[in-house]
């Protein structure tokens, strides 16, 4: 069983991010066991002061949770043309640790064509900083429309479904 850890990028309850990832742990393909990390709010603001044992709990989770997992799946929204700074508070929480280093990581962007590029652009220049293993085979743009998002929070979409569910492939294969 491979395990992927799916860290989405929006605090927004109603994100369409967050429900691209709801739906890859709902319909993870056989052999994947996909684990969606919502903890993001609960970060504190980084400071490298505070890098040191103990970790404020939230943070100790978060480093937990991706050296448990054997890959990593970013699917984040673009704010004011990059990275929420939310969002960059987590990655800035994973710099201190090595639990990304050389692990196979990939993102998502579920924004319309078009948009996102500049999120795209900055998450990949800090996974390279963070010497992840970008498995590009498994980054997508899979557009999801805020239509397609059922009442369980999931993009009930079946092209749109399988699309994610074969990110998740592409990612377990590297595994």
């Amino acid at each position: 069983m491979v395990e992927v850890l799916l860290i989405t990028g929006s605090t927004r309850s109603g994100s369409t991010n967050t429900a691209a990832l709801r739906t890859m742990r709902d319909a993870a393909p056989e052999g994947v066991e996909a684990v969606l990390h919502e903890g993001l709010a609960d970060l504190p603001a980084f400071n490298p002061d505070d890098d040191v044992d103990p970790l404020p709990p939230a943070v100790a989770e978060l480093r937990s949770r991706l050296a448990a997992a054997d890959a990593v799946l970013f699917c984040t929204p673009e704010y004011a043309g990059t990275l929420p700074g939310s969002f960059k508070n987590l990655l800035d929480w994973s710099v201190g640790g090595t639990e990304l280093n050389g692990k196979p990581t990939a993102w998502v962007n579920v924004a319309a064509e078009g948009r996102g590029d500049g999120a795209i652009s900055t998450l990949e220049t800090v996974l390279r900083y963070l010497s992840v293993d970008l498995v590009e085979p498994a980054c997508a743009r899979l557009f999801v429309p805020r239509d397609a998002v059922g009442a369980d929070g999931a993009v009930s979409e079946p092209g749109i479904r399988d699309g994610l569910r074969e990110v998740l492939r592409a990612l377990a294969a590297r595994v």
